[in-house]
């Protein structure tokens, strides 16, 4: 079975008691079946304390947070479980945390969590988006769409030639984007092969004036800090791309794109793209803490990434025209 990853991902190494954030702030960590029942049966000091802080819910353990951190995190930032019993000893989320997972089953694609600091620096510093592979043993036969897989591979590996090679500014590389989507979606449907279009004209389309109605839906989604309030309640700014949001575009198509074969909709994800890259942009601030931040809130919640995914379609600040609008500035 052959395992893909960008080159970056073999750089990561966490900075522990360095970190700007931690994974250990703000969230409720999910503990495994496995590392629960390892915990409760823990003698001394370490075992008590694990018992009173691991909680069961509806949908499994969690480590209670306590003055929103995990209590497991100690003074200088290091974790007591790694610290006393070893890394193995950790949860599968702590053990895993930045690195992403996506098995196919005949495949495996490998990545990074742009919610860790370190990963968001080495994410956006755009040395490492070249994409290397390994075979390693074992695989099964994969439960996907052979054919609309093989139009996602194919259509992604296109689009990646192109963000590499275009001299075009970053809105109209987003605007090729998203029209590639739908023609892309085109072909999912049964139409004819997707074409991309760099030069694709969107005359007659209007300059929004700015990122309200976009940041107004952002406020609506479930909210982690009070930072994230703050920005997304601030006037933007023009956005001033960098070098570093071609990074931020390859990152967000490397994880989601080929996620489309389990619904057959491509549309609705390049819309989520579109959104991140015009808000990330638009929030200013240095783009690696601003591009972070949105992860953390957005990508770590299943629930924000649901809701966009289906407001993709029903509210107003994810219609075509509105984002199409929005890259006219």
């Amino acid at each position: 079975m052959e395992v893909f990853y960008p080159k970056y991902y073999e750089t990561f190494s966490c900075i522990a008691a360095e970190c700007p954030d931690s994974c250990c702030k703000e969230w409720s960590v999910d503990v495994d079946p496995q590392a629960a029942a390892f915990y409760r049966q823990l003698s001394g000091d370490l075992g008590d304390r694990l018992r009173e802080v691991l909680q069961d819910t509806e949908d499994g353990t969690i480590m209670t947070i306590e003055n929103g951190r995990c209590p497991m995190w100690r003074a200088d930032g290091l974790c007591r479980i790694q610290a006393e019993l070893g890394h193995d000893a950790l949860c599968k989320v702590c053990r895993e945390f930045p690195r992403l997972t996506h098995d196919y089953g005949d495949f495996i694609e490998l990545g990074l969590e742009l919610s860790c600091p370190e990963a968001a620096r080495i994410i956006l510093s755009g040395t490492g988006n070249t994409i290397l592979s390994r075979f390693v043993p074992g695989g099964e036969e994969p439960e996907y769409d052979s054919s609309a897989m093989a139009i996602l591979k194919r259509t992604r590996a296109e689009f990646f030639t192109f963000l590499e090679t275009t001299l075009l500014p970053f809105p109209k590389i987003l605007t090729t984007f998203l029209l590639y989507a739908h023609s892309v979606q085109e072909e999912l449907d049964g139409g004819e092969k997707a074409v991309l279009l760099p030069e694709v004209s969107v005359s007659g389309v209007s300059a929004a004036k700015d990122l309200r109605p976009l940041q107004d839906f952002f406020l609506s989604l479930e909210i982690l800090t009070p930072q994230w309030k703050t920005m997304l309640e601030a006037p933007t700014v023009t956005p001033y791309w960098k070098n570093g949001h071609k990074s931020l575009l390859h990152y967000f198509v490397l994880r989601y794109w080929l996620q489309a074969v389990s619904d057959y909709d491509i549309v609705c994800r390049a819309k989520f793209v579109v959104a991140a890259c015009l808000l990330i942009g638009g929030l200013g601030g240095d783009l690696v803490e601003t591009a972070q931040l949105f992860s953390k809130e957005i990508e770590n919640d299943p629930d924000n990434v649901e809701a966009i995914l289906d407001g993709a379609y029903s509210h107003p600040a994810l219609t075509d025209i509105q984002l199409l609008q929005l890259l006219q500035n």
